[in-house]
């Protein structure tokens, strides 16, 4: 499995979504299930899987699947 199907995965199981939904173009609030309880989940959930810690300021601009992608970037995670 690659790193950006990890996070991927992350993002369905995180938000309670099915195995196949497609998640690259979700943003924070564009769905129901991405509420503000929801996305401190997400952000526990992405810590847990990349062995990463999400500084405070990343968490609060963390507003897409795509922003989260850039912000694992930044701390060394290779999502190809």
């Amino acid at each position: 499995m690659t790193e950006i199907d990890r996070l991927r995965g992350v993002f369905r199981t995180a938000l309670e979504l099915p195995a196949d939904y497609p998640v690259d173009e979700l943003r924070y609030r564009g769905i129901d299930k991405w509420d503000s309880l929801a996305h401190m989940s997400l952000v526990a959930a992405i810590e847990d899987e990349f062995g990463v810690m999400i500084e405070t300021d990343d968490v609060i601009d963390m507003s897409s699947f795509e922003k989260a992608r850039e912000i694992l970037g930044r701390q060394g995670v290779q999502l190809n």
